[in-house]
């Protein structure tokens, strides 16, 4: 083992090393693996084998005999660019280029504390021990290479993957990999880069695996092949947690190729030779359902007890002269990524295996031994994390491992099993629909004594809590708690408002929910940002002067609100039809700000241009930022405009990107800025930042263009 790391407090950034633990393994590889706060394994990280298969730590960095970087991380990439800002950071500490590192997901590890991809927590959480273990690798290298050579360590240098000293000698990593793991006391300084040395982090970047991707190359659960899987879909009922009552399945047994039918919770699953005779078989199955529990439940039942959850209003504060009332409607979302649930699953006897894009890849561990009825020893399943396409909240459930697991036990065979596009609309976990009142308490003369936004709201299922055990426990005992819990610690107005408060109705509704891109702060703080809107053509203020006059004077919020001003031209002559809106967010350690300019003439909003300001801190990765933010936006903007589900008798409506009204690439407008501002050097999240203030300055600019507010969502939904 390596010694323990001394304190540093002048280390770059504020990075505080004493929270990390870095340390060698004796093998054929160098293996930094960089620990955070609790984050630190049971066993030795002597103990741990290293292949070019196993991944037993959940953050390491690997130094190949050839040369070539391997960095494993406990998060899933969903097409958020993790991978390539893993790599970059990798690639800067190390001095190699970047096409030699390889970035690869860790299985589930029960050592780790937190494997959770989610809170837009990936860079924020990581970017520290990963700095440091890689840090630690150089370091290492050189020391290895001046024992060699018998020379004074700090004379040497490293670039391009080499040590290289001032007479012209070099070795490449690869060659010092056996020496630099039995090093104990690096002879040169640990300490990562200053920013100011960086040249590769904070560069414009195109993605790593971006050829793989649009070549096909990628490899999703579906495209593993596991031999002898078996193609597997499920039939499920018309109604949202429906139940089989009885089924026939003489007719689909004798069909082409069908090797099995079996029963589930969930429904009654078909596995095939092939997903076409599959689906074929699925469809010749004779079932009858038990209702849902929301069976009786249809959207106007929905809105009603949500709105007869906001109950009266609180007294308002002394001295208040007027009250002005805001009230807002959003309806249940689906997270339609474009890579429907889907699950590997092979059980032989007391053990499992599962492969699928899981956004807590512990938790489906927990899950999936649930359902195999191992609840006290979930270390029987191993979950193989996979590329995901796109996540936003979904895949922290995991119903397709579960059935996956439940199909291959009772037909003793591996199988592939894939959710339909109507299965993952109709059958998911969805973003609650909620209502909300915001009241704001004027003075005399225009002054602002006090806020208050009551939301109802459905409990957010939260059972994988923030990736930890003891959260996610508490997430499954007592949900209405820990989704009153997040809500709490997530929710703010950063204005000075007066005595400013945010409140939680949850409402019992028997519909699945799940977080989505932002999680409260997609209703809750878009209606914030409508109403401060509302609020200034009360006081017949322009409304970036209203922000402006209640931000804090070195607010970051201010700095992004100018330049979205200022690049958006705030302010000039438009034609008729045509107006702008602006809206701010606070989250994550990163603010952000929207100017958004819509036609409304042809009767139908039109975006035509879209400015955005974002101070994240450090940008790893200035391009995937800015693909982030842009497609954040696109988000907002279908389901501030035309996406949205319908309940019908408890069953969800749409089906398919038909009718599930997301925006076409011809109605996204080609202007779509992002600018960077950084006040700092702490790393910010970027993820979820992108949707609330998106969606709320679209509203504010239909708004002004039409001389009516919106107050429900989605504005174009015709309610039929």
């Amino acid at each position: 083992m390596a010694d323990a790391l001394e304190a540093d407090t002048a280390a770059p950034g504020g990075l505080d090393r004493r929270g990390f633990l870095t340390w060698v393994v004796a093998s054929p590889t160098l293996m930094i693996a960089a620990r955070m706060g609790l984050d630190v394994p049971a066993a030795d990280a002597t103990e741990v084998p290293v292949t070019a298969t196993e991944t037993p730590l959940s953050l390491y960095i690997a130094l190949q005999l050839d040369g070539r970087v391997v960095t494993t991380l406990p998060r899933t990439e969903m097409g958020q660019g993790i991978t390539t800002a893993v790599a970059m950071l990798v690639a800067e500490e190390l001095d190699v280029a970047l096409d030699a590192v390889d970035v690869r997901s860790a299985d589930a590890d029960p050592r780790w504390l937190i494997q959770l991809t989610g809170l837009s927590s990936t860079m924020r959480y990581l970017t520290g021990p990963l700095r440091a273990a890689a840090a630690e690798a150089r370091a290492r290298l050189v020391t290895a290479a001046a024992l060699r050579w018998r020379v004074l360590a700090p004379t040497l240098t490293t670039s391009q993957g080499e040590v290289r000293a001032p007479d012209g000698r070099r070795l490449g990593y690869g060659e010092l990999a056996e020496e630099a793991a039995r090093v104990l006391l690096p002879l040169v300084s640990t300490r990562p880069k200053p920013e100011s040395q960086y040249t590769v982090v904070g560069r414009p970047t195109g993605r790593i695996d971006a050829l793989d991707i649009v070549t096909g190359a990628a490899r999703y659960a579906l495209d593993l092949d596991l031999p002898g899987a078996l193609p597997t879909v499920v039939a499920r009922p018309p109604t949202l947690r429906g139940a089989v009552q009885s089924f026939n399945d003489g007719v689909a047994r004798t069909m082409p190729g069908v090797v099995g039918v079996v029963w589930l919770p969930s429904g009654v699953a078909v596995a095939a030779r092939t997903f076409a005779q599959a689906f074929a078989a699925r469809d010749a199955l004779q079932v009858s359902w038990t209702p849902g529990p929301a069976s009786t439940l249809s959207d106007v039942d929905i809105r009603s007890r949500l709105r007869d959850a906001i109950g009266p209003r609180p007294l308002p504060p002394l001295l208040t002269t007027r009250t002005v009332e805001g009230r807002f409607d959003f309806p249940y979302l689906a997270h339609a990524p474009m890579e429907t649930q889907s699950c590997l699953a092979h059980v032989r006897g007391t053990s499992a295996e599962v492969w699928l894009g899981a956004q807590d890849p512990k938790y489906a561990q927990r899950e999936v031994a649930r359902a195999l009825g191992w609840d006290l020893t979930p270390q029987r399943v191993t979950v193989h994390v996979t590329r995901a396409g796109g996540g936003f909240g979904r895949r922290f459930f995991n119903q397709a491992a579960v059935e996956a697991a439940l199909v291959s036990r009772a037909i003793g065979q591996p199988v592939k099993l894939m959710w339909s596009r109507n299965d993952d609309m109709r059958h998911g976990h969805f973003r609650p629909a909620s209502h909300h009142r915001i009241l704001a308490h004027l003075g005399l003369g225009g002054s602002i004594l006090g806020w208050h936004h009551r939301a109802a709201i459905p409990t957010v299922e939260l059972p994988h809590g923030f990736g930890d055990v003891l959260t996610a426990l508490l997430g499954e005992a007592l949900p209405d708690a820990t989704s009153a819990v997040f809500f709490a610690i997530s929710q703010r107005i950063p204005y000075r408002f007066g005595f400013a408060s945010h409140e939680l109705r949850e409402v019992p509704i028997p519909i699945p929910t799940a977080s989505f891109r932002s999680v409260f702060t997609s209703q809750v703080g878009v209606a914030n940002e409508v109403f401060v809107d509302q609020l200034a053509r009360e006081l017949q203020v322009d409304p970036v002067a209203l922000r402006r006059s209640r931000l804090p004077s070195n607010s970051r919020l201010k700095a992004v609100l100018d330049k979205v001003v200022s690049v958006g031209q705030w302010g000039r002559a438009l034609p008729p039809g045509v107006a702008q809106g602006v809206a701010v967010l606070e989250e994550w350690e990163s603010a952000i700000a929207h100017l958004i300019e819509v036609d409304v003439s042809s009767g139908t909003p039109r975006v035509l241009r879209v400015v955005i300001a974002a101070d994240v801190g450090l940008p790893i990765n200035p391009k995937g930022i800015e693909a982030q933010l842009q497609g954040a936006a696109v988000d907002a903007m279908s389901t501030t405009l035309s996406a949205g589900l319908h309940i019908d008798s408890g069953a969800v409506r749409e089906g398919s990107f038909a009718d599930y009204r997301w925006l076409r690439m011809k109605h996204v407008p080609s202007d779509i800025q992002v600018h960077l501002v950084r006040s700092d050097d702490r790393v910010g999240g970027v993820g979820e930042l992108g949707y609330p203030s998106a969606a709320a300055a679209l509203t504010n600019a239909i708004a002004r263009a039409t001389g009516t507010m919106p107050t429900r969502f989605p504005i174009l939904d015709e309610g039929v």
